[in-house]
């Protein structure tokens, strides 16, 4: 079964979305399954940590020349990058603050769940999880003054990617060391294990269905401002991971870790910032409209990347595999 689920998985997860999608019409209210999505996305990363050998990730995290290419990319060249998107904004504030947000604050949650099944280093970027937090919390106020003055710096709190952090990582982390720990010392413990195991694709497409249900409601008339948003979204997408792979190669990654600079570059951190984008004064509903945007972009993208990524780097994979 296990096997059959991780076959079909592309399949499953476009399945999801649409379905969520079309959840949305037929039914009234979807938006109040935004509560959900903490839980589910929790879930899909404490059976995805459980998959990962915890016992490595010291070892992933003294790798310098990951850790600089990840840096690099997400807090340099990245935001060169959307510097550069930004021109082609309109000139609402808060259509450039909601891009600002979102596409500066690199993912620390489900891109661990992507760059696994896109045959990346999973163990590296994980154990990478609390630097990508702490460097976006200090950098974003930075670079929101910068990009649109000191005013904008001053909406940003720290408060939902603290709780991100410990709800959405440290909890879930925990436990699957836990089941780690008892799985090797236990036979029960090896079963519920490998139980588990079966969890992580029905994990993943609940969260997908979820958001896409939940988030969708938030357009509301507000769908021109997102719109207006759609080509910059569809443009990063498209670039962010290239810029990830060409720094990743750069510095002289294998493969496996190019892919996860790749997957971090191009996913951003769009479920922790939103509730900071509610907060903002006069946010509804352009802020929201904006980040969700991204979202459902970023989403359809993952789809692609797990399909895509794999292929990228098998000759650099063979060559490594010589030496």
């Amino acid at each position: 079964m296990r096997e059959s689920l991780e076959r079909h998985q592309v399949w499953i997860y476009f399945a999801s979305v649409v379905i969520g999608a079309v959840t949305t019409w037929a039914v009234a209210g979807t938006e109040r399954l935004e509560a959900l999505v903490n839980p589910a996305l929790a879930l899909m990363l404490f059976v995805t940590f459980l998959q990962v050998p915890l016992r490595d990730i010291g070892k992933s995290f003294r790798n310098v020349r990951f850790v600089a290419a990840l840096m690099a990319a997400n807090f340099v060249v990245i935001p060169i990058l959307v510097l550069l998107l930004l021109q082609f904004a309109p000139d609402d504030p808060m259509v450039r603050l909601g891009i600002l947000m979102v596409l500066l604050t690199p993912c620390i949650d489900y891109v661990i769940t992507f760059s696994q099944l896109g045959r990346a280093d999973a163990r590296m970027l994980l154990a990478s999880t609390p630097l990508l937090l702490i460097a976006q919390m200090v950098l974003l106020p930075l670079y929101l003054a910068a990009f649109l003055g000191a005013e904008a710096s001053e909406l940003v709190s720290i408060g939902p990617f603290l709780h991100a952090f410990v709800w959405l990582i440290a909890v879930p982390l925990t436990l699957a060391a836990l089941i780690q720990f008892w799985a090797s010392r236990n036979i029960t413990g090896s079963r519920i294990s490998d139980g588990l195991g079966l969890v992580p694709v029905p994990a993943t497409a609940l969260v997908l269905f979820l958001v896409v249900a939940s988030t969708i409601p938030l357009l509301g008339s507000a769908v021109g401002h997102a719109l207006a948003v759609l080509p910059l979204y569809v443009a990063f997408a498209i670039i962010a991971p290239v810029l990830g792979w060409v720094i990743a190669r750069m510095t002289g990654l294998r493969a496996g870790a190019a892919r996860s600079v790749a997957f971090s570059g191009a996913t951003r951190n769009s479920l922790v910032v939103l509730p900071l984008a509610l907060a903002v004064p006069g946010a509804v509903p352009v802020l929201p409209a904006v980040i969700v945007t991204q979202t459902l972009v970023e989403l359809l993208s993952e789809l692609v990347y797990i399909r895509v990524m794999p292929r990228v780097g098998r000759s650099f994979e063979a060559a490594e595999e010589t030496t």
